[in-house]
């Protein structure tokens, strides 16, 4: 497929004219859990509802170990739910849906399953080794990680026993994948060294690799690019068999631009390639992000490929980069799981042209900035009881859909006024809301995406009681 790119050549209010969409309606100012069910978009999915092979998934060889890996993984971060005893939504895993969910995508070819002690409130490796379980073992790879991120973890005692209660919730006798998890974070090289080197843990896990119980030894890369770099210039002496990273077409070039503290998967996938070191890829939807985008990139994209989901255009980009390992999603939903899978059975690799497209696409998005939330739960529980990524979500999600109006003159005010409002309360409880923030900023030390965690909230705030006192 040829892709006229001519976006670069046009104004904004000139190609929302194009496609349809007036400028008024777009007007905008400028611990890990577990997914409750929630209210999911038609854009989502593909329109496509043939029955999907079972034969044709995409594969990618892992050189170390000759593995097989299909080209889609699946994330265990964001296994479903349901209500607890307690009757309190999100409290529970949905075990006979996890089963569901992992017996279709093992007949459908996926075996890369990603978890961690730390993912579901701690409760995702525990439902991912019962799901997995009931399968020949050689059907599927584990990946877990070393998520030792409390100081009371950093004892290579409470380490070692993180490490074991992983086999044991797992019920395995070895990790395929092993990960240290997500590096750079924090006080970026002190906290590595407090992790992994000082109380001899990578040492250890080296051991465990050599041994066998550990079959590939990684990391997952958030935060202090000197901790990536590091980890790289001793490739000689660690000898990594991968390395995740976040990558998608709005990272490639623009991840720097949406926080000073991450860094441009270009960069990142680039140091990889150059050392033959495969990679996995998270975050191919930026946490969804990238399904749920503005009406008008909407368009666009159904535009060029109107029998194709939004999503399907950032997993397909992810795929086509020849040396990714696998492309994690955290499928809460068999819709979210079945469009993927029309996605990698098998991928249809972008072209340059349709490379370039999403190039000039993300370009656009950066006109409309949302905040880079990614819904992974890290900044929760706050300890005020705010529902912080609900609040962030439901901002983006009125930006997307043009309901954040730049001011009372705005065409679509009111309109745009009730919606925010309206949708406000009832996505996050009244007593969960932004007002009730103090700024203690136990959050944004956990944040992944850097974000400044208390100003966000109380811009959101000041905008909330802006548009309550009619003050816009």
């Amino acid at each position: 497929m040829m892709i006229k790119t001519t976006i670069n050549n046009m104004d904004r209010r000139g190609f929302l004219r194009r496609v349809g969409i007036g400028t008024a309606a777009v007007g905008v100012a400028a611990l890990p859990g577990c997914s409750p069910k929630t209210e999911v978009s038609a854009d989502e999915y593909s329109a496509d509802t043939s029955d999907i092979p079972t034969d044709k998934m995409t594969f990618r060889r892992n050189p170390s170990t000759g593995d097989n890996v299909s080209l889609l993984g699946y994330g265990c971060m964001r296994w479903p739910t349901v209500k607890g005893e307690d009757g309190r939504d999100g409290e529970e895993i949905d075990q006979e849906m996890v089963n569901r969910l992992v017996d279709t995508a093992i007949a459908h070819g996926v075996n890369y399953f990603d978890t961690s002690p730390a993912y579901c409130r701690g409760r995702s490796e525990h439902a991912t080794g019962i799901a997995l379980s009931r399968h020949p073992r050689d059907k599927y790879f584990i990946a877990t990680k070393m998520s030792n991120f409390a100081p009371s973890t950093w004892s290579r005692q409470a380490s070692i026993d993180m490490y074991n209660n992983s086999l044991k919730e797992l019920q395995t006798d070895h990790i395929d994948y092993m990960l240290l998890h997500a590096i750079g974070m924090g006080r970026g090289m002190d906290e590595f060294n407090a992790r992994y080197i000082d109380n001899g843990i990578l040492d250890f896990l080296l051991a465990e690799r050599e041994a066998g119980r550990i079959r590939n030894l990684g990391f997952s890369y958030h935060g202090d690019i000197k901790v990536f770099d590091h980890l790289l210039a001793n490739h000689d002496k660690y000898k990594w068999d991968f390395v995740q990273i976040q990558l998608n077409y709005l990272d490639w070039h623009h991840a720097k631009e949406i926080n000073s503290g991450n860094t441009n998967a270009e960069y990142l996938y680039g140091e990889l390639e150059k050392r033959g070191i495969l990679a996995v890829i998270m975050e191919p939807l930026l946490g969804g992000r990238l399904s749920k985008v503005h009406d008008h990139v909407v368009a666009r994209l159904k535009q060029a490929e109107p029998e194709r989901s939004v999503a399907s255009w950032a997993f397909r980009y992810a795929g086509t980069h020849p040396g990714v390992l696998t492309v994690l999603s955290g499928m809460t939903y068999m819709e979210h799981l079945t469009d993927n899978l029309r996605s990698f059975c098998p991928l249809k690799p972008l072209t340059g042209d349709e490379m370039q497209f999403l190039y000039d696409t993300a370009d656009l998005m950066m006109q409309f900035p949302t905040i880079p939330c990614n819904d992974c739960k890290y900044c929760m529980p706050c300890p005020y009881g705010l529902d912080i990524p609900g609040i962030m979500l439901h901002y983006n999600k009125c930006v997307n859909e043009g309901n954040v109006p730049e001011s009372a003159q705005a065409e679509n005010y009111q309109k745009a006024r009730r919606a925010f409002l309206v949708g406000y309360d009832r996505s996050v409880p009244k007593l969960r809301q932004a007002n009730h923030c103090i700024g203690c900023n136990q959050c944004s030390k956990h944040c992944p995406q850097s974000i400044n965690i208390p100003a966000e909230l109380a811009r959101i705030d000041r905008f909330v009681e802006q548009l309550k006192q009619g003050t816009l």
